[in-house]
């Protein structure tokens, strides 16, 4: 395969990382160095030779930096098609030297984007105009000229330049990383200044201004192909990242493992260690059961016992490491994937005898800022469905009896993993523990009597038990059902037009009720 060698390579970056000894290495190679600004000042103070781009175009850099490679015989340089007798012949006519190699990092506009109260001056200074279009010019011009947009691939391009010259499959793949990087980029520009156009413009008409982004725009790197998707005839495929997840021993993780991963990730982000040691068993993205104990195995056995058929095949995750006496109880089951901040050398001899079994240490993990669904017209986008624990006393109690400092205790934890349940979902809890969970039924009284039925089956005693309801009853039976089964304590949000004999019936039943006044659907 032929090679290009580069003979004059263009060095224009915002992030100096590797910089310096890129550059000498190109220098060794014989390839001439031009450069720009800061970028050109760091090479001269390391004393390798560069040119100016200045010097190149006739022009000096100029409007405190924002003219400087927006010229002919720059683009020129990186457009010209060595192939076209034309375009050499217009490039010696107008003194265009050729360019094999452009290196640029782009302003940090994700960086400042992210500042609290970023101001609109400092968005519109941080937006790259050269070094989005030099990046392009060289893409486009991909058959030719190399382009680099990411410093992780520095060590490539010196791997090609040791060999002679870089090759078109190289350059291919750099040209497409630059247009997928410059997408992104302009993407986000888009929505950031979208949102303060409409803030402003809000603002003059004296109206709210929408809280979600006016433009989404998606550009995202495909990190690892999957055996198949959420069936074996469906092609599937991750994108975005995996960071901060490591796979300890196991198999790569397949599209239902993700999906029931980043489940029990967010659920146990409910529970701080500062709670006590908690552990919640999931299958298919449902909790089976939830629970805190004194340590991280007692945490497992009392979140097990909630229902100890369903979770055959499940996920386990823990808020605190795993040490080698839980390891024990867990192993002489077949739980598939097990998740803690960390497991100690000891439980890992343990639990590494299984070869199905996959192990992943990893920290509750913050989400992306908004949720995507697709639907028949496109995308839906929704802000995370965060949990609101503030002071209980902002929860409403709306029956005669207010609950016992106990009953508090059972309510905020049902309500904590009530919201984690797929719709409708009923959750019965008592000291720190599930007792039964109803999820995904049509109606909310099959809810409540499954999570009643899942309790007994374990053996539960039910008396002085709370409920957790993810929206509210629209009839009284669900209450009824509860409170005959021995409940005592129900949180639900409240809103239904039927309230009234909701709150009649708890209170016939000596119950005690808090509205929250916010829903948790999951659909």
């Amino acid at each position: 395969m032929s090679r290009i060698p580069l003979k004059r390579a263009l060095l224009s970056v915002h992030d100096k990382t590797g910089i310096v000894e890129l550059a000498r290495r190109l220098a060794r190679t014989g390839c001439e160095l031009v450069s720009t600004g800061g970028t050109a000042r760091l090479l001269r103070e390391n004393g390798l030779p560069v040119r100016e781009v200045s010097e190149l175009t006739g022009f000096p850099e100029m409007m405190d930096g924002r003219v400087k490679t927006l010229h002919p015989r720059v683009h020129g340089g990186l457009l010209a098609r060595r192939d076209h007798a034309e375009d050499l012949a217009l490039a010696a006519e107008n003194g265009i030297g050729l360019i094999d190699l452009v290196v640029v990092t782009l302003y940090p506009f994700e960086e400042v984007s992210r500042r609290p109260e970023v101001s609109l001056a400092d968005l519109v200074e941080n937006i790259d105009i050269g070094g989005p279009a030099m990046l392009r010019s060289a893409a486009k011009n991909h058959a030719f000229v190399s382009v680099i947009c990411d410093t992780a691939d520095y060590p490539a391009l010196l791997a090609e330049v040791g060999q002679g010259g870089t090759t078109v499959a190289f350059r291919r793949r750099l040209a497409a990383k630059v247009f997928a990087r410059t997408a992104a980029y302009d993407g986000l520009i888009a929505r950031e200044l979208g949102a303060h156009f409409e803030i402003e413009g809000a603002q003059a008409m004296g109206s709210a201004a929408p809280e979600m982004p006016p433009v989404l725009s998606l550009t995202l790197p495909r990190v690892q192909e999957l055996r198949y998707g959420e069936n074996p005839h469906q092609r599937a495929a991750v994108y975005g990242d995996l960071d901060g997840l490591h796979i300890l021993h196991g198999k790569a993780l397949s599209y239902n493992n993700l999906l029931d991963v980043d489940a029990a990730l967010e659920l146990i982000g409910d529970f701080p260690t500062a709670d006590g040691a908690a552990c919640a068993v999931l299958k298919h993205t449902n909790p089976c059961g939830v629970a805190l104990g004194a340590d991280a195995g007692e945490a497992f056995q009392r979140a097990l016992s909630t229902d100890s058929a369903s979770p055959f095949g499940g996920i386990v995750i823990w808020n605190r490491p795993v040490d080698a006496e839980t390891a024990t109880r867990v192993h002489p089951l077949f739980m598939e994937i097990l998740i803690a901040p960390e497991f100690s050398d000891e439980a890992l001899a343990i639990l590494r005898k299984k070869k199905d079994r996959r192990l992943l240490a990893c920290e509750p993990l913050a989400g992306p800022e908004f949720q995507l669904r697709h639907f028949f017209g496109g995308l839906l986008a929704q802000g995370r469905d965060h949990l609101r624990l503030e002071d209980p006393a902002g929860y409403r109690c709306v029956t005669r009896r207010q609950p016992t400092p106990e009953e508090w205790s059972n309510l905020l934890f049902a309500w904590k993993v009530v919201r984690h349940v797929k719709s409708n979902a009923i959750v019965l809890t008592r000291d720190g523990r599930t007792l039964g969970i109803g999820a995904g039924q049509m109606s909310r009284v099959d809810s409540s009597e499954l999570a009643v039925l899942k309790a007994r089956r374990e053996g539960h005693d039910l008396t002085g038990s709370a409920l957790g309801s993810d929206a509210f009853f629209p009839f009284p039976d669900g209450v009824q059902a509860a409170a005959a089964a021995g409940v005592t304590a129900v949180i639900q949000p409240g809103g239904s037009v039927r309230d009234d004999e909701v709150i009649r019936a708890a209170d016939e039943a000596g119950m005690t009720m808090l509205f929250t006044d916010r829903r948790h659907f999951r659909h």
